[in-house]
């Protein structure tokens, strides 16, 4: 990020607009048949734990994390992560998984879910849930079911369906 003066942000109620904009574009149309969507259908993100990266003005990526359980455990499921293609690349990702992660674990988060590609989300400390240990509703390849311990052996006993955080529907 050396030649881009990077800002990144909470995101507010305002980006909502620009953020289903970027998704749309970067993710298309059949982002909605994936197995996160099923749990964001219920819960919505927490705007304190989802942030925007900007440049200037230019939105160019953002992270949302919502609440989730993970049997009767409370957790986080972290995204989308998206970044504009032209910015990719560039460490505007992993500014937002950074600030993403240590924002959870000040509030005193200890779990962070995500199903993704493991050489790039294991560099921030993630690491493929065992199997059998989670399930998902709607189909899902449980090689890509990630978890991050924001406490060291945060996960060790736990197991279960992951579902919306019920505490907090809509």
């Amino acid at each position: 990020m050396n030649d881009l003066s990077l800002t990144i942000l909470p995101e507010t109620v305002k980006d909502a607009q620009a953020i289903d904009r970027l998704h749309e574009r970067t993710f298309g149309p059949g982002r909605f048949v994936l197995s996160a969507y099923r749990l964001r259908e219920h819960v919505d993100h927490l705007l304190e734990l989802s942030f925007t990266a900007r440049i200037g003005t230019l939105l160019v990526g953002s992270v949302r994390q919502l609440p989730i359980c993970v049997g009767d455990t409370p957790a986080l499921l972290l995204g989308p992560l998206t970044v504009e293609p032209p910015f990719r690349k560039r460490g505007v990702g992993r500014a937002l998984l950074d600030r993403a992660l240590k924002e959870a674990k000040a509030r005193g988060h200890r779990l962070v879910v995500l199903v993704g590609d493991e050489p790039y989300y294991g560099r921030v400390g993630f690491k493929v849930i065992p199997k059998g240990r989670a399930t998902m509703p709607g189909p899902v390849d449980y090689g890509r079911l990630l978890v991050a311990e924001l406490v060291e052996g945060a996960f060790t006993d736990v197991s279960g369906a992951i579902g919306p955080d019920w505490s907090m529907a809509r």
